[in-house]
């Protein structure tokens, strides 16, 4: 694997984004509509990923199949079962046999950790392992992080507006991690879980400190969400959907800025509202689009 870069001080926005053009992601397929007429309807395509580490089979993901080493190195860090100190020697993929393969210079203890695992609320193949919470506990969010409003309302509207599969085909959650007003990373998934895994693995091979980001989600604020988003030490996460009762206990139990419902110029803030820096006022801010509207009017899964 190669160095990675240092994405460290201000970053321009869009450093990765969604390809809603690729033409592995999604597939055209026939059918009629409400009236019997006959219609074209895009679709979001999944196929299964199996991921080893070290030569020991993990798991296998059902993913769109783009950004597979992200995810694999994601969804290891956020089982702990990859320290972000380690030193990653390969990251191996064959589109052919769906299989990608990381490889560490430390000898992992995947096995005890496979023996802990448990399903999740995740959708798709969500899992979490029994010792997550000892590394929750110990994480310290940066306590001078700060949200404008102005910040927010802004990277709505870019993430709003911006080409998504989301968009031409639906069927998929979005994640994006952001500074300030700027979106730098934007991840899609068949399921939440991969999106932000996708997001991690990111960071991790390219340096990103977590003390100034700020963590977008179209999934609903769960304690899946907020047990990974602490685990990568963001202080700020914000959904476009609703929260889950043991999500904002545990945001509260860590510091993490907890926002939902943001939609255009609206959202809900139920944890750790101090970071929050009202310069704008909501008058001025834009509408959520129609699209998006006629999309997502209940909460994502």
């Amino acid at each position: 694997m190669s160095c990675p870069t240092d994405f460290s001080g201000r970053l321009p926005a869009f450093l990765v984004r969604p390809a809603p053009d690729d033409p592995r992601l999604t597939e055209t397929v026939s059918g009629i509509d409400q009236t019997g007429a006959a219609v074209d309807a895009a679709v979001t395509v999944e196929r299964p990923l199996t991921l080893y580490l070290n030569g020991q089979e993990i798991v296998t993901m059902m993913t769109i199949g783009d950004h597979p080493e992200d995810l694999a190195l994601g969804y290891l860090l956020n089982q702990n079962m990859l320290r972000p100190d380690d030193t990653v020697t390969a990251v191996q993929v064959d589109p052919e046999l769906d299989v990608v393969v990381v490889r560490t210079e430390r000898r992992t203890d995947f096995e005890e950790k496979l023996k802990k695992k448990t399903l999740t609320s995740g959708c798709a193949q969500g899992t979490a392992f029994g010792d997550v919470m000892e590394k929750f506990e110990t994480v310290r969010l940066a306590p001078d992080a700060r949200l404008r409003t102005s910040w927010l309302y802004s990277l709505l509207h870019q993430i709003n507006t911006a080409p998504s599969l989301y968009l031409t085909a639906g069927a998929i959650h979005g994640c994006v991690l952001a500074q300030e007003d700027r979106p730098l990373a934007y991840m899609e998934d068949v399921g939440r879980h991969n999106a932000v895994d996708k997001i991690a693995g990111w960071m991790f091979r390219h340096r990103v400190p977590a003390d100034d980001k700020i963590f977008y989600t179209t999934g609903r604020l769960t304690s899946e969400m907020v047990i990974k988003t602490v685990q990568m030490g963001i202080p700020i996460l914000v959904s476009r959907s609703g929260f889950t009762a043991w999500g904002v206990q545990l945001a509260r139990q860590a510091g993490l800025t907890l926002i939902g419902r943001a939609r255009g110029k609206r959202f809900v803030a139920l944890s750790g509202a101090g970071r929050i820096v009202f310069d704008a006022d909501p008058a001025y801010a834009e509408e959520e689009s129609a699209r998006h509207r006629r999309k997502g009017g209940r909460d994502e899964d």
